[in-house]
């Protein structure tokens, strides 16, 4: 299982290729090629839910949803 830093470099890693557009991600001496920017971000959520149970926590997700009655 990996520890929370190598979790964390993973992450990195996607967010710093996700920025610069790029698919291709390599960290540890391995490459990871990805199909689209929803896959990377999917990635990237896993893998911070993954962070954040090895740190005994949880993320917590809030939707707001407003409405108007027209104009």
């Amino acid at each position: 299982m990996p520890t929370i830093t190598d979790l964390r470099t993973r992450r990195d890693a996607l967010s710093a290729q996700r920025s610069s557009g790029v698919a291709r991600v390599s960290y540890d001496g391995k490459t990871v090629d990805y199909r689209s920017v929803p896959e990377i971000d999917r990635a990237i959520e896993a893998l911070d839910r993954e962070i954040a149970a090895g740190e005994g926590r949880r993320i917590v997700r809030q939707v707001r949803i407003t409405t108007t009655k027209g104009l």
